[in-house]
């Protein structure tokens, strides 16, 4: 594509954050909204409050019918892999809700594709582009801290899914684990460098009740440890529908030889974050809200697709949290 143009692209899914990831484009007048692809009556209203002149249509292959540049996908988890693959084989561009696939198996296969497109491909692993994460990942590669050797994450949310396929296993491929868990292994890793992993082990509960390995059901409570090469070990513990006296408990803990620096949420929210360095009973403030993070990696990822960015290899750490997202649940 032109780098003198805007991209033009498809949008697959407008559900809550499909509106919101298209939302953000509009007002960074990031893209050229082309068409849009929803069954949803409602959805096709939405399209034409906020893009009057994008075309809409009910399917993928409908959508592909049109000229684009790249395609949006925010549907649900278990449509992923075969959606982008579709995408992938017409050589557009992707950017796709996390996860990007349930397995490693299924995200080695649309990263192989991406890389014979040779199509820019991106996946919404939002917590990256927080600012609080921004500066704790600056004072760890810095050395701010010293060496890390333990990683503390949660993210516990009083609220499950109200959508019936993100409690069917073979759906969404997992229940907090994969919906949480996956972007607290993927902060892990990316603030680390994304070091080699030598073991996982996790346990697994539904409604308070131990789950045994591959049994069946979606789990709402999941704790696990990653032990890292190097001798660094991430623990991290995930829930929905958990009496946590809040919306949502959402920390980071990095403890390292000669400090720590975390990020929390404040006052529960969802989208108010504090990251602050400590030195003994030292604390220095590193980053606190307001701070409008939501939209930022699909506005990245549109910005780099105008720059006419193709391929890039740094989208393969998706492999290894795929990776790691496969020992938690013992596949």
């Amino acid at each position: 594509m032109s780098t003198q143009r805007l991209p033009r692209l498809g949008f697959l899914g407008l559900g809550w954050i499909g509106q919101h990831r298209l939302q953000a484009l509009l007002d960074e007048q990031a893209c050229e909204v082309v068409a849009v692809a929803d069954p949803s009556p409602g959805a096709k209203a939405k399209v034409r409050e906020l893009a009057a002149s994008a075309a809409t249509v009910d399917t993928l292959e409908q959508l592909l019918a049109h000229e684009l540049d790249g395609v949006v996908i925010a549907t649900p988890s278990a449509l992923h892999a075969a959606q982008a693959l579709q995408v992938l084989e017409r050589r557009l561009a992707v950017f796709c809700q996390k996860p990007l696939a349930r397995t490693a198996q299924e995200t080695a296969t649309i990263l192989d594709a991406a890389r014979r497109a040779d199509r820019l491909l991106g996946c919404d692993l939002s917590y990256r582009h927080t600012d609080a994460m921004r500066r704790i990942r600056n004072c760890v590669v810095e050395g701010g801290i010293g060496e890390v050797y333990a990683v503390d994450l949660v993210f516990h949310n009083a609220y499950g899914p109200n959508k019936g396929w993100a409690r069917d296993m073979q759906l969404a491929g997992g229940g907090c684990a994969i919906d949480l868990g996956t972007h607290l292994v993927d902060l892990a890793l990316w603030v680390l460098g994304s070091p080699g992993v030598q073991n996982v082990s996790s346990r697994l509960y539904a409604r308070g009740r131990p789950l045994a390995p591959n049994a069946g059901e979606v789990e709402d409570y999941a704790v696990a440890q990653v032990d890292l090469a190097g001798g660094t070990v991430v623990r991290l513990a995930c829930s929905w529908e958990i009496s946590a006296g809040r919306d949502a408990v959402i920390e980071a803990h990095f403890h390292g030889s000669r400090g720590g620096a975390s990020m929390r949420n404040r006052n529960g929210s969802f989208f108010d974050f504090v990251a602050e360095q400590y030195e003994g009973t030292r604390t220095t403030v590193l980053a606190e809200p307001p701070d409008a993070w939501g939209g930022r990696a699909v506005v990245d990822w549109a910005r780099r697709l105008q720059g006419g960015a193709r391929y890039e290899a740094g989208i393969e750490s998706l492999l290894q949290v795929a990776t790691v997202m496969d020992g938690i649940y013992g596949r």
